[in-house]
């Protein structure tokens, strides 16, 4: 087995409502004196009645510009650095988080997340996932240091748009899939290897067991048992499969179909989780593991998740099909992590697959 890199959860970490009034105390316990606000236009509508007035710290306020790209990450900084910044602190969605992490890493100053949206673990996670300005996919960049604060204020999540549950309820669900695709071969996993697939265990079966009720309670904006079971599941749980399994516990075919996916035009307007389910279902097919493909076809229905190119907006074609399975495989993709080699063939026959077990289950 692999050297592995351990790197569990952030420093400090708490949900519950009224979380935002701690925030001044923490940065000041920190030793922070100016500190950069980073947001987008929803996110800050969202949560600025929940932040308090900054007294003892100097905060500085700066929006966010299109995608989580190399060109934002060194403006970002640049911002930071001419307001001398000690910490960067990200408030919204997963790009948000991404953005601020990476400046955060290049000046070598500690971040503070203050995730707006349940739709990934962007929060909790020691990494960013980088696109081009145009939103194709680069890379994912880990970093050496975690987080340092993240904060979760539950009744933000309860008044966000339900797409972005749902989109991260599909990246959530993946990592059990990944995982176990991960780490089947090994003879004797090591224990944090171990807890990692635990932990991915609980996203599923959270999942499973909540996201209706959650969807549910999100479309009447209550906090409920089930709403925050998922929100933490997909920030805390999903991020600590991750970050207790390091590459074991990271990403395999599903998300490299959703890579692939990034490369049409037409998928742009859908959220990363979206894709990433989709890809699930393919990685599933290409395990011809078609129970439990015809298992989450049935779920996915419930919860209104995509489970079809045309529902990507794609068409379902020769080419197209052809096109999909020639980027999932492209060179370095993490498709090539899992034990089995596949060929453009086997990922072709496998979306093919899903594209037939999804007319029954439509029938």
């Amino acid at each position: 087995m692999k050297a592995i890199r351990v790197q569990g959860s952030p420093s400090y970490y708490a949900c519950e409502e009224n979380v935002y009034d701690r925030i001044e105390a923490l940065l000041i316990e920190g030793r922070i004196k100016k500190a950069l606000l980073l947001h987008g236009e929803k996110s800050w509508e969202a949560a600025r009645d929940y932040l308090p007035a900054f007294t003892k710290v100097a905060v500085s306020y700066e929006h966010y510009q299109g995608e989580c790209s190399l060109k934002e990450i060194e403006r970002v900084a640049h911002v930071a650095s001419e307001h001398e910044s000690d910490v960067i602190i990200g408030l919204g969605g997963g790009k948000v988080m991404d953005i601020a992490k990476a400046a955060a890493n290049e000046l070598n100053i500690p971040v503070m997340l203050l995730p707006t949206l349940a739709s990934t673990c962007a929060a909790w996670t020691p990494l960013s996932v980088i696109y081009t300005e145009q939103g194709d996919y680069l890379r994912y960049q880990p970093y050496i240091k975690n987080p340092w604060v993240v904060l979760l204020e539950p009744r933000i999540i309860a008044h966000s748009p339900a797409a972005y549950l749902r989109a991260g309820i599909g990246d959530t669900l993946a990592k059990w899939y990944e995982a176990k695709a991960l780490t089947k071969a090994l003879p004797e996993p090591r224990v944090p290897v171990m807890m990692s697939l635990k932990a991915a265990q609980v996203c599923r079966d959270v999942i499973l067991a909540e996201s209706e009720q959650a969807l549910s309670a999100l479309g009447e904006q209550r906090v409920t048992p089930s709403l925050l079971a998922i929100m933490e599941t997909s920030i805390l749980a999903g991020g600590l499969v991750g970050g207790l399994g390091d590459e074991y516990g990271r990403i395999a075919a599903a998300h490299s179909v959703h890579n692939g996916l990034t490369q049409f035009e037409e998928t742009h307007s859908f959220l990363h989780g979206e894709k990433v389910a989709y890809g699930i279902l393919v990685q599933v097919a290409l395990e011809q593991q078609l129970d439990e493909l015809q298992a989450l076809l049935s779920f996915y229905e419930k919860i209104n998740l995509p489970s079809s190119l045309g529902e990507l907006g794609l068409q379902n074609d020769q080419e197209t099909v052809e096109k999909l399975a020639a980027y999932t495989l492209a060179e370095g993709e993490s498709i090539h992590f899992m034990e089995e080699a596949f060929s453009i063939k086997d990922v072709v026959s496998s979306i093919q697959t899903v594209e037939a077990y999804k007319k029954i289950e439509n029938k």
